[in-house]
């Protein structure tokens, strides 16, 4: 049995053939930018996207041959709006870090609505009221990245997003499985406009462009597939994808409500939504919804990469394992990773970047491992978030991304959370994620709860010291509202 995945992040688009042992047949990339037209604003080319993703599929199944089904996961909350009749996208789409409609987040509490510029809402309303025009905006068709890659792959027949996208949206009601008129009506969205929710698992339209028109049984978002390829499938375990940022996903077993962000600066997700036997497309209540939460580091590999580029300490992203292996500690000095504010569970956008602790003794080694051992230190404050705000255990700490491959770091982490940390098979999990899934809903897996004997870490590291986290706390609190302006935003 093999599928195929279409893998959508912010900096390109990844199709990969894997087949029913979660072995990759085939694996191939394309970098695929967005633009940023000005400071703050981050556009997606959705003709061009939409082009790669047929591109590179039907070369993917030319060469590996036919497959029995296929799954998209995707970055979250960027948005497309096209045209139905001409399947021509309006504008540029919006990327999930745009911050043009930050005005309007805040001019949407007048209506009751809590939203942040990350998520679809105000994207979409921009979209409609800057390049609808004179168009019946109930002849347009909205939709987030796995909607637009569906509609593209089964030549428009589809339109339809799954609940782990559209939680995130800021534009559902509080559980999920409808959008809410309250929102749409504010905003000026036309519901027409709108896709069908539908099961996360299970099919729910073919790829018509492919040969053979296998079907797509598998959408999620990506930190959600990310969970799925960790086998993170029960409470207690969650992982963390260190990538340009931080994001730390687990399931737990109450239900929750989206859209309210929780007291530990956690945020609930749709984790997956399947029928019960995780084998075909359902949409109705007879679905059940596995919820999780969700917990932001806004810059991980962000401060390895101005290590490299702007303070040309390292020449290499992966040098700094070697450069601060060269201490046994950072004398001293601590760094908290804010160069874009802090996320959870502090949320101050207004935080900045802070080295402390500085001596005449303190040398390019010194700074490195304080860099490394400040994103650890950030990774434990999400765990110590998640804990509090799901009130569970995590008992095991997985992790993916590319500083999963950073040995110094991964120790640091370990140090820092006193937790083992079982190291990814893969260094990308979200793409493994989905094809698992799929194989799920295909039938190769029988449950979901099943995929929790597939996890083959690469590498378990256990705790050898103990980071100092008072003096870390006492850092962050140096670091916080350094821009009080920025710091006054809550979101």
């Amino acid at each position: 049995m093999k599928v195929l995945v279409v893998d959508v992040g912010t900096s390109g688009v990844r199709v990969a053939v894997i087949d029913g042992d979660g072995h990759f047949v085939l694996d191939r990339y394309e970098e695929l930018l967005p633009s940023s037209p000005a400071d703050g604003l981050v556009e997606i080319d959705g003709a061009a996207l939409a082009a790669a993703v047929i591109r590179l599929a039907l070369a993917a199944v030319d060469t590996a041959g036919p497959v029995d089904g296929v799954g998209i996961t995707n970055q979250r909350a960027s948005v497309v709006v096209w045209d139905a009749a001409t399947g021509e996208p309006i504008g540029p789409g919006l990327g999930w870090q745009d911050l043009r409609t930050i005005g309007a987040c805040l001019a949407a509490r007048e209506h009751g609505l809590r939203l942040a510029p990350n998520q679809s809402a105000t994207k979409v309303q921009w979209l409609l009221n800057a390049h609808a025009g004179g168009r019946d905006r109930e002849a347009l068709r909205v939709g987030t990245i796995d909607t637009w890659v569906i509609a593209a792959l089964s030549r428009a027949t589809a339109h339809v997003t799954d609940a782990s996208n559209a939680a995130v949206t800021g534009l559902t009601d509080g559980d999920a499985r409808d959008w809410s008129p309250t929102a749409l009506d504010a905003l000026g969205i036309p519901r027409a406009t709108m896709p069908a929710l539908v099961s996360s698992v299970g099919e729910c339209a073919r790829a018509e462009v492919l040969p053979g028109a296998p079907p797509i049984v598998a959408v999620l978002g990506d930190q959600q597939a990310s969970l799925a390829g960790q086998s993170c499938v029960r409470p207690g375990v969650a992982k963390i994808t260190f990538g340009t940022g931080g994001m730390l996903d687990t399931v737990v077993d109450a239900p929750l409500t989206v859209h309210q962000r929780m007291g530990h600066g956690t945020f609930p997700i749709v984790a997956w939504r399947a029928p019960g036997g995780a084998t075909s497309h359902a949409a109705g209540p007879d679905t059940t919804t596995t919820w999780g939460i969700e917990a932001i580091m806004l810059a991980a590999g962000t401060n390895v990469q101005w290590l490299r580029d702007g303070l040309g300490l390292v020449t290499t992203s992966a040098e700094t394992h070697e450069v601060a292996a060269q201490c046994r500690d950072s004398g001293g000095v601590v760094f908290v990773p804010a160069l874009m504010g802090l996320g959870t569970p502090n949320w101050d956008y207004g935080a900045r970047g802070t080295l402390l602790g500085v001596t005449r003794g303190t040398g390019r080694a010194e700074v490195v491992r304080a860099v490394l051992e400040g994103i650890a230190h950030r990774g434990a404050d999400l765990v110590d978030a998640a804990v509090a705000d799901a009130g569970i255990s995590i008992d095991a700490l997985r992790v993916d991304g590319g500083m999963s491959d950073n040995a110094t770091f991964v120790q640091a982490l370990a140090d820092a959370t006193q937790r083992t940390v079982e190291v990814a098979p893969v260094r990308d999990a979200t793409t493994l994620g989905a094809a698992l899934m799929a194989l799920v809903a295909l039938g190769h897996h029988r449950t979901i709860d099943d995929l929790a004997t597939t996890w083959r870490p690469r590498v378990r590291v256990a705790p050898q010291s103990v980071l100092d986290r008072e003096r870390w706390r006492a850092a962050v609190t140096r670091a916080e509202r350094w821009l009080p302006e920025l710091s006054s935003i809550e979101f």
